[in-house]
């Protein structure tokens, strides 16, 4: 699954970014990606979720915006959507000669948005509550394991 990689690759930049600039948090990540780009969308959202463990970009929210792959035919200038599985035949001439992908490849981050310092706050109270809820499961589990 290399959206993992890709994953851990777009929270390292953004996160040295983050701390460049000396922004509290990450709130949000908008990324572009190609239809021809062999990423699966749920795959990266999950695996973006996992690599955000630990750093400024940890509870920011994850965007996508799927570009469509688009080619165009050298002899005679005609545009398509190319589709998937890719359809590099051009659907007006004999196809002769070359064909020029457009568009369809890209994997770029477009944007980042960086927290307010209270969405940190919030952040990190959301964090400690849910860390309370598990203690108080643990003790309940215990409680019945010795009764």
């Amino acid at each position: 699954m290399h959206e993992m990689s890709i994953a851990e690759a777009v929270v390292e930049q953004v996160d040295t970014a983050a701390r460049e600039h000396g922004a509290p948090g990450v709130a949000r990540v908008r990324l572009r990606v190609g239809e021809l780009a062999g990423v699966v969308p749920e795959a990266l959202d999950f695996c973006f979720e996992l690599a955000c463990a630990g750093t400024l970009v940890a509870g920011a929210v994850l965007e996508t915006e799927s570009v469509p792959a688009r080619a165009r035919c050298t002899p005679c200038a005609v545009e398509w959507a190319v589709g998937m599985p890719p359809d590099l035949g051009c659907p007006s001439c004999c196809g002769g000669g070359g064909v020029e992908l457009l568009a369809g490849r890209e994997l770029q981050i477009l944007d980042v948005q960086w927290a307010e310092a209270g969405d940190v706050r919030a952040q990190a109270g959301d964090v400690r509550a849910q860390a309370g809820d598990v203690r108080a499961e643990v003790r309940d589990v215990r409680a019945e394991q010795k009764g």
